[in-house]
């Protein structure tokens, strides 16, 4: 049985509680490569505080993504170790052109 898909906003926030982990992977670099195409880079990534398995699996997937800048554990006012900021990639920024001799 095909699961229907669903709409859900793209603001930089993603919240990860409601998926299954085994959609974290396909979800995660999807997200976020919609949040670049909004210009949006800077996104909250929560995890929740648990057993820290899903943050492990998902600092595993971004620092394997090549448009994550960096990452870390969310300041107290966003989360704390329950969430994770990505710093993404600006293109625009990156494609300044220069001079060449």
């Amino acid at each position: 049985m095909e699961e229907e898909p669903f709409d859900f906003p793209i603001d930089g926030v993603l919240d990860l509680h409601t998926f299954q982990p085994r959609d974290v992977k396909g979800l995660l670099s999807h997200y976020l490569a919609v949040c670049m195409d909004k210009g949006i880079f800077q996104v909250r990534i929560i995890h929740g505080k648990g057993s820290g398995a899903l943050r492990e699996t998902v600092h595993s997937l971004l620092k394997k993504l090549p448009e994550v800048v960096s990452f870390s554990l969310a300041g107290e006012d966003a989360g704390g170790w329950g969430a994770t900021i990505a710093v993404l990639k600006n293109q625009a920024s990156e494609n300044i052109p220069t001079k060449k001799d």
